[in-house]
């Protein structure tokens, strides 16, 4: 045995393990083959073997790759379609591919080519809504393309003729199905649109993508693409989608839906017709009204702008205006009259306040001298009592020799009577006062005084 590295058994499994998921093309693979050995587990995962003529490959498919990952019960001997990943299984060193998608055989193929061809068409614009016609809402005569027998025809004669029995329908038999439908289509396309129809349908009922794909060959989407006529595409069901359904001006979900969109329903129609004729009833008498209205008002403004009827308004107005001139010269009149009449009042009122003025300006002087002659008076006899108070004034008499006498209690002295021997009085004179002493009273004056009247001391 030649001397070199050993490796354990798990050594190797995990260094294969590594080259599997270091290659790019077992990262992502697409196979090919038929179904056997095909197991559904309890766990939801499915194991399943691919062959040809050349070999086996072992798969698998986990349960949580199933719900987007495969639309149809796998079963032995299906020729299948799976893409995924081929991974090696380290603890039994074996390898398998696990499944992520997988698709009959031969649909797959036919969606390659679907997804082709739409994506082509799409790129040279003829999906484009610029290019899409405008079905006609009231058609005479009604195209359909499709097979002679079936569901399909009868299903758009019968809704056609229900909506309205005077529509006229030309059916071309075409081929819907096999290696000579695209042809045969386009012919039915072309004739119908040589016959001028208003619309046609190209249909067929429902049936599965191989059924369904002469509607999805080029030839037939570039004979709708150039057709002349509006042209509504009815290909299977609602869920069908072909390529005839994009070209084509407008999509219907099923024939008989076509049915529905291209022929109107005669009876609403004759319903709508009469809807409208009541408008157009009224909208004349209406018109009608407004017409008469109109006239009756120019004839109106023609006899007010006539030459007789303007002579009149103007002597109409003539008076009205001479009318209001006896008014205003009548008003003026008045208003002088009483402007003079206020001016007389004002004169003599005015009058009668000067004389007033007069007699007071007169009373006014009087009184003044009145009240000079008074004041003079006044002034005498003021100067008279002035003259009175001069001379029986205190002071005047001190001025004269004569002297004022208080005795010890402040009181005057008046009368020898008050006095006493040996008491002190204060002799008041013009121009001061003395101190005396009493040493001897006289009482021979007091009498005296008395018989002159009490006159002295004063």
């Amino acid at each position: 045995m030649a001397a070199g590295n050993v490796y354990s058994v798990g050594q190797v499994n995990a260094y294969i393990a590594r080259m599997f998921s270091e290659d790019y093309l077992l990262r992502s693979i697409t196979v090919r083959g038929e179904v056997s050995n095909c197991t559904y587990h309890s766990s939801g995962h499915i194991y399943f073997t691919l062959k040809d003529a050349s070999g086996t490959l072992s798969c698998m498919m986990y349960a949580g790759k199933r719900l987007g990952g495969l639309s149809f019960p796998m079963k032995e001997g299906d020729g299948v379609v799976v893409s995924g990943q081929i991974r090696a299984y380290e603890k039994q060193g074996k390898y398998q591919l696990y499944a992520e998608h997988i698709i009959r055989d031969g649909v797959g193929l036919l969606n390659e080519r679907y997804e082709l061809l739409k994506k082509k068409l799409e790129e040279m614009g003829m999906f484009a809504e610029e290019y899409k016609q405008k079905i006609p809402k009231y058609i005479r005569r009604l195209g359909v393309v499709t097979a002679p027998t079936g569901a399909a025809v009868r299903d758009i004669i019968q809704i056609a003729r229900r909506r309205n029995p005077y529509v006229e329908i030309l059916l071309y038999p075409a081929l819907v199905q096999g290696d000579e439908a695209p042809a045969s289509i386009v012919s039915g396309i072309r004739a119908m649109d040589r016959a001028g129809v208003d619309v046609m349908i190209i249909g067929r009922g429902g049936g599965s993508l191989e059924d369904l794909w002469a509607f999805n060959e080029e030839i037939v989407a570039e004979a709708v693409f150039e057709c002349q006529t509006p042209v509504i595409s009815a290909v299977g069901h609602e869920v069908d989608t072909v390529i005839t359904d994009y070209v084509a001006d407008l999509r219907a979900p099923t024939p008989s839906a076509a049915a529905e969109l291209a022929v109107f329903d005669y009876n609403q129609f004759e319903a709508d017709l009469a809807s409208e004729k009541a408008k157009l009833l009224q909208a004349m008498l209406r018109k009608i009204s407004d017409c008469r209205e109109q006239e009756a008002r120019l004839q109106k403004d023609l006899e007010r702008r006539s030459p007789g009827m303007r002579i009149q308004t103007q002597r109409m107005a003539a008076e009205q205006l001479k009318r209001e001139l006896f008014q205003n010269m009548e008003k003026r009149l008045e208003r002088s009259r009483r402007s003079l009449l206020l001016e007389e009042n004002l004169t003599r009122a005015m009058q009668a306040k000067l004389e007033e003025s007069k007699r007071g300006l007169l009373l006014r002087e009087r009184l003044n001298l009145s009240m000079e002659n008074c004041r003079k008076e006044k002034l005498h006899e003021l100067q008279l009592l002035a003259a009175r108070l001069e001379k029986d004034s205190p002071v005047a008499k001190l001025s004269g020799g004569y002297g004022f006498v208080t005795g010890d209690d402040g009181k005057n002295v008046i009368s020898v009577r008050q006095l006493h021997t040996g008491e002190t009085l204060t002799v008041q004179l013009r121009d001061g006062s003395v101190k005396t002493k009493v040493e001897e009273i006289d009482r021979g004056t007091e009498e005296i005084c008395q018989r002159k009247g009490r006159r002295a001391f004063h």
